[in-house]
């Protein structure tokens, strides 16, 4: 928009200078006429003054010149001269001899050069003086002079009041006349601009304009009700046009059984997807579904039941997987497509693979048939297996056939190396999830020594799984898997349930030790996770000084304030908290100045090339003179040798563990470690 228009070319303002331009025009020509006719009205009142004082001495001049009396005559012209605008008085013979006279000089004004045309500088009269006894004897003359600046002065005052007085009232009554106009007009004519710059051109019967208030009836109404009725039209035939379009380009981009994208609109929107992903694609996978043995379906209950199935199904996808994260697409027959977006990794595909196959398998009621039935899945995973939408869908389509001549309801990947690890996974998912009721998991405990006493002031309780068929199955491979799918929780309450019960025990039999517990951010995060730990040790009336909660630096970084209150809590019963594997996560002096941390564990992978690394050592080095400027223990995981331990205890590390003291042992093996180490203590003070 043009911003001069908003100002130089509303009709508003166009009207305001036309009103105030036509109030001025007239108000100066009725002060015009007024003035002119008061400047006549000043004139007929000189010449009526003039007369009067002729009137008034002409029997005493009169007389004079009769008498030719000279002291009579200059009497009676002195007398005159008390009138201010006299300029010049004379009484003379018939043969024009002064009998007696007197002039003074016209007033200097400085408006004279205004008035002086109009009035003329001066007036003169002249009287014949006769006596009544003989009237036609003429005795001699009476003349007269006036200075009009006198009245010209009080009439130009008058007429600058006048000027002054129709122009300010001329615009007064033109501000006025504005006002009115808009009010009536302008205001109105506002009004349903806006309102007609509210209307969408795409739908204008959406927002129709709003008669101005008071205008219902006039000619602004009716212009109002004759626009609305107007887009009301074009409204409705833009709606026919744009269903007639949604009509054609769903025939033309959408399956017409399922109303699910066709194949070709599906490629074209993967395609658009994966070009806005930019120089870092995210991660995807294409599932491709069939319906296993659907031409028996068909067969059995008839095409229009099929048809009413594929239906279903569609639905049900559409249903279960929102288009903000999945694409879903009726590829032809009995296949569809769906893809998810922002895929973490194959695990997940997984998942949502088993959301598919019950999408599939729970049974369709239609008519008065209840229809079951399975599907068979492939799945290609976006870049690894493929990298534009083409390849991706082939490859999904190829391995879902593949899958199907291996049986019915359950889903392949791709790369084979990918399925199997994804089974094998999702089997100890399974098998995690019966672990603890069927009491495969057991504890150990890695004793924590005092590098200075050479003493032993704690254990760490340390989770092991054996599995019946597997064996012995590392912490860094199901502890993820817990945590992903939360049976962490109760497996983590066990764990501390256990520790707390061998620390009662150890207790109970003279061996008090401090006995440190992993706390995992998922446990961290529950909302009862302080009353938990509370309630445990005072169930097994273990003190809360002898146990150590350790966190690893990720898990409070994602709820910072949450995670510092619960520890907070815990701190204050006189818990010890321990920050685990610092310094392989955010290493933040922030999160340590808010935490109510006494222990920093530097973290195995920095000891375990100590003294070789120099990058390790430096970092080790960093960690224990950071814990001594905060006033915390340093704890160092993973000491190995003798030079480690020695290094370690040179730089000020307090604590340590590892196999070069034990490696994590039973609790009977524990107590048999602890007696031996302290009776190997005692010989070597001795």
């Amino acid at each position: 928009m043009h911003r001069a228009f908003d100002v130089e070319h509303h009709l508003g303002y166009r009207i305001l200078r036309w009103v105030l331009l036509i109030a001025l025009l007239g108000g100066i020509l009725v002060s015009t006429v007024q003035v002119a006719l008061d400047a006549q009205r000043v004139s007929s009142e000189l010449e009526k003054q003039a007369n009067q004082t002729i009137t008034m001495v002409r029997e005493s001049a009169t007389q004079a010149v009769f008498s030719i009396d000279d002291n009579l005559a200059q009497q009676v012209v002195d007398g005159l001269f008390a009138l201010e605008a006299l300029h010049k008085a004379r009484i003379t013979h018939p043969d024009g001899e002064e009998l007696g006279g007197r002039m003074r000089p016209l007033q200097n004004e400085p408006f004279r050069p205004i008035t002086d045309p109009i009035f003329g500088s001066s007036r003169e009269y002249q009287e014949s003086l006769q006596r009544t006894i003989s009237p036609g004897t003429t005795y001699g003359y009476l003349e007269l002079e006036y200075d009009t600046a006198p009245a010209a002065k009080n009439w130009l005052n008058r007429a600058i009041v006048t000027f002054s007085s129709g122009i300010a009232l001329a615009l007064i009554l033109g501000l006025v006349l504005y006002v009115v106009f808009h009010l009536l007009l302008t205001r109105p004519l506002f009004r349903i601009v806006r309102s007609v710059k509210k209307v969408d051109p795409a739908r204008p019967d959406d927002r129709l304009i709003a008669i101005p208030q008071g205008h219902g009836t006039d000619e602004l109404g009716l212009w109002v009700n004759a626009t609305n009725n107007l887009l009301v039209a074009i409204g409705d035939t833009q709606k026919k046009h744009r269903e007639a379009e949604n009509r054609v380009n769903q025939l033309a981009r959408f399956d017409q059984l399922t109303n699910l994208p066709s194949r070709e609109t599906f490629m074209e929107t993967l395609q658009v997807e994966l070009k806005s992903d930019g120089q870092q694609p995210m991660s995807m996978s294409m599932m491709v579904c069939g319906i296993d043995d659907f031409k028996s379906i068909n067969e059995q209950f008839g095409f229009r039941t099929g048809d009413s199935i594929l239906q279903a199904i569609g639905n049900r996808l559409t249903a279960n997987f929102s288009a903000e994260r999945f694409l879903v697409a009726r590829l032809g027959s009995d296949q569809f497509a769906v893809v998810e977006k922002r895929l973490r990794d194959g695990f997940q595909a997984a998942e949502t693979a088993e959301k598919v196959l019950s999408c599939f398998s729970t049974p369709i009621n239609v008519g008065k048939h209840r229809v079951s039935m399975t599907s068979t899945i492939g799945i290609a995973l976006y870049p690894s297996d493929a990298n534009d939408p083409e390849r991706l869908l082939q490859s999904a389509e190829q391995t879902m056939m593949l899958a199907k001549q291996a049986g019915s309801n359950h889903f392949q990947f791709y790369v084979a190396s990918i399925d199997q690890e994804i089974r094998e996974r999702k089997q100890l998912e399974k098998d995690l999830a019966q672990a603890l009721a069927y009491h495969q998991f057991h504890l150990v405990y890695q004793p924590q020594i005092n590098l200075t006493s050479r003493r032993i002031i704690g254990a760490e309780a340390l989770l092991r799984w054996e599995h019946p068929d597997r064996g012995m199955i590392p912490p860094d491979r199901f502890i993820p898997i817990a945590e992903s799918n939360g049976t962490i929780v109760e497996i983590g309450q066990w764990v501390l349930d256990q520790a707390c019960w061998q620390a009662a025990r150890w207790a109970s039999e003279g061996t008090p030790l401090r006995i440190a517990v992993n706390l995992s951010a998922v446990q961290l995060r529950q909302e009862s996770i302080v009353e938990d730990v509370l309630e445990t040790l005072e169930r097994h009336k273990v003190p809360a000084g002898r146990l150590e909660l350790e966190v690893t630096e990720t898990s409070f970084m994602t709820n910072l304030n949450d995670a510092v209150d619960k520890l907070q809590r815990l701190h204050r019963a006189g818990i010890s908290i321990a920050v685990d594997d610092f310094g392989t996560g955010y290493s933040s002096l922030t999160y340590l100045k808010k935490m109510p941390v006494q222990h920093l564990k530097i973290d195995k992978q920095f000891i375990r090339d100590l003294l070789i690394n120099e990058e390790d050592t430096r970092i080790a080095n960093t960690i224990i003179d950071l814990g001594k400027s905060l006033n915390l223990t340093v704890i160092a995981e993973g000491v190995e040798t003798a030079e480690q331990e020695y290094y370690l205890s040179q730089r000020g590390c307090q604590l340590a563990q590892g196999y070069f003291f034990s490696k994590p042992l039973s609790a009977r093996d524990f107590e048999h470690f602890l007696k031996s180490f302290h009776d190997r203590i005692v010989e070597d003070h001795s």
